[in-house]
């Protein structure tokens, strides 16, 4: 059995959304467990109300040596000035124990991601998040064009090769469209296809 952990921060609900259908993807797969959690918040609960902050996330939170559990780790990451969220870099900066023992070198590392804009840095946020799986030497995985999803020009969406993602819009009203939820259940599978066959 493969262990699959989708991992992560979500400000405003949509990357909770796409985690969950991130998880929904990978739980397609015959005998692959899969667990959902979050990283802390590190923003002052008063300043993280003030600033319209989802507050009702049920996913639990993760500890750092949760990671060493899995064979693969899907992370979930809102962009920020096209860098990943201080949230999730505040919690892999916390990692340097499991780097010093190897503990994650060859796990599937696999990152999904989410903009205010189209061109917010979606693919930034996932490469430059990826450099970060590369030292701990994880295997980085994410969307081929066996998706089709990723080749759809009749709409705005998210979505490319490096990992599934979704637009929220510049006030943050846009939810997940179809085809960005698809994707995401697509990347889900598709890692946890690759785990499997990593653990065997």
């Amino acid at each position: 059995m493969a262990k699959v952990l989708v991992l992560y921060y979500s400000m405003y609900g949509h990357i909770e959304t796409m985690a969950n259908a991130v998880a929904e993807g990978a739980r397609g797969v015959a005998g692959t467990h899969v667990d959902v959690k979050r990283v802390p918040e590190i923003m002052p609960e008063d300043a993280a109300k003030a600033a319209g902050a989802k507050m009702d996330q049920p996913a639990p939170i993760a500890a750092v040596s949760d990671l060493a559990e899995y064979d693969a780790i899907i992370f979930g990451v809102p962009t920020r000035f096209g860098n990943m969220s201080a949230q999730m870099r505040n919690f892999l900066d916390q990692t340097g124990g499991l780097w010093a023992k190897g503990a994650l070198i060859g796990k599937i590392g696999s990152v999904f991601a989410s903009t205010g804009t189209q061109h917010g840095g979606q693919e930034t946020t996932i490469t430059s998040t990826h450099t970060t799986l590369l030292h701990h030497g994880m295997v980085i995985v994410g969307v081929p064009y066996s998706c089709s999803g990723l080749t759809n020009m009749d709409e705005i969406t998210g979505g490319s090769p490096y990992g599934a993602s979704t637009l929220a819009g510049a006030d943050g009203s846009r939810q997940p469209s179809k085809n960005e939820l698809d994707i995401a259940k697509f990347q889900g599978k598709h890692v946890a296809e690759l785990a499997a066959k990593l653990a065997g």
